[in-house]
């Protein structure tokens, strides 16, 4: 009978890597959060893009928000981002200049636990985050 010790782990396991915007910029997202959005945004049809944001709001003073959009929603100001999953279509990320500021380099995360789990923030611009994970301030 033989223990496995921590030098025995493969490099194989090694965490995956995030993805950005086909133009090396935007918001980073892991390989199950991209996932879970070619999930979504395959139902939700042709022509929808997903729209990355913040208001004013939630436990810590600010709330992240995630909605579908049709190309009709995005405004003259908005920076939009196309991203590639190793399968399936790619799909557009659009966020306002504003929202820009306070998420500038944050990972989207996606967790199928059943408690807890759901899109995860993790934010290097935030001071504080909320338990819920939704909310914070900067």
């Amino acid at each position: 009978m033989s223990i496995a010790t921590s030098s025995d782990v493969s490099l194989s396991e090694a965490p995956a890597a995030n993805h950005t915007g086909i133009d090396g910029k935007g918001i980073l997202i892991t390989e199950a959060a991209m996932l879970q959005l070619g999930t979504l945004m395959g139902q939700q049809g042709k022509g929808k893009l997903l729209r990355v944001g913040v208001r004013s709001g939630g436990c810590s003073g600010m709330s992240y928000t995630m909605d579908f959009i049709d190309a009709a929603g995005i405004g003259e100001a908005d920076e939009r981002y196309t991203y590639k999953p190793a399968e399936g279509a790619e799909f557009g990320v659009v966020c306002d200049p504003k929202s820009l500021l306070y998420i500038y380099g944050m990972q989207l995360d996606f967790s199928s636990a059943l408690i807890g789990g759901g899109f995860n923030f993790s934010n290097p611009n935030a001071s504080q985050t909320c338990g819920c994970g939704s909310s914070f301030a900067v």
